[in-house]
């Protein structure tokens, strides 16, 4: 485990490595409890307990982009199609449960991109695709139908999914315990 510091200030977070001795990334129950005050605070937040864990990286982390939509995925093409720079694409899909607001293709894409993760307020689809693709994938749920192609959404918005208010800037850590958000960068 290595010692790490928050950018405006010093506290413990917990790191391990993965097997490709790549780092990995927090842990998210250690983090939680080492920092206490922070969650108290407000400068990390936990996210519900509602996602399903789809794809080959359990534990991913990077930046976020946010993106609002309501059944509608041209915007959420359009963002995986750029260079992710290990980035995480959160999508705020009203928790829309009707249909899939992202596929396999496009989490293909993502990966090829160097996206490290896509958190989605909604549902995917080709759920075997995208669990062989080496990128982490959250949503509530997988569903067949696939999702409008208007064009229709807002981007770099803030975006309330969770039960956490979730800005374009901030740090997504995620591992099999949960998703924590980050106001800075967790840094060695």
């Amino acid at each position: 485990m290595l010692c790490l510091v928050n950018n405006s200030k010093a506290y413990d977070v917990c790191f391990t490595e993965l097997a490709s001795n790549k780092m990995a990334l927090v842990t998210t129950a250690e983090v939680c409890d080492a920092n206490p005050q922070l969650l108290g605070s407000g400068e990390l937040r936990a996210l519900q307990p509602i996602f399903q864990i789809y794809g080959r990286r359990p534990v991913f982390s990077g930046p976020i982009v946010t993106l609002k939509v309501f059944e509608d995925n041209v915007l959420v093409r359009e963002f995986l199609e750029e260079k992710g720079n290990g980035r995480v694409l959160v999508v705020d899909g009203g928790g829309s449960l009707r249909c899939a607001i992202l596929g396999g293709n496009p989490v293909v894409q993502a990966q090829n991109n160097g996206w490290a993760g896509i958190v989605v307020n909604g549902c995917v689809r080709d759920v075997d695709e995208i669990n062989g693709c080496d990128i982490g994938v959250r949503a509530l749920a997988s569903h067949p139908v696939k999702a409008n192609k208007k064009g229709n959404g807002e981007k770099y918005v803030p975006v309330t999914m969770a039960g956490t208010r979730i800005t374009n800037g901030e740090w997504l850590y995620a591992d099999t315990d949960g998703i924590l958000i980050s106001r800075t960068e967790l840094s060695v």
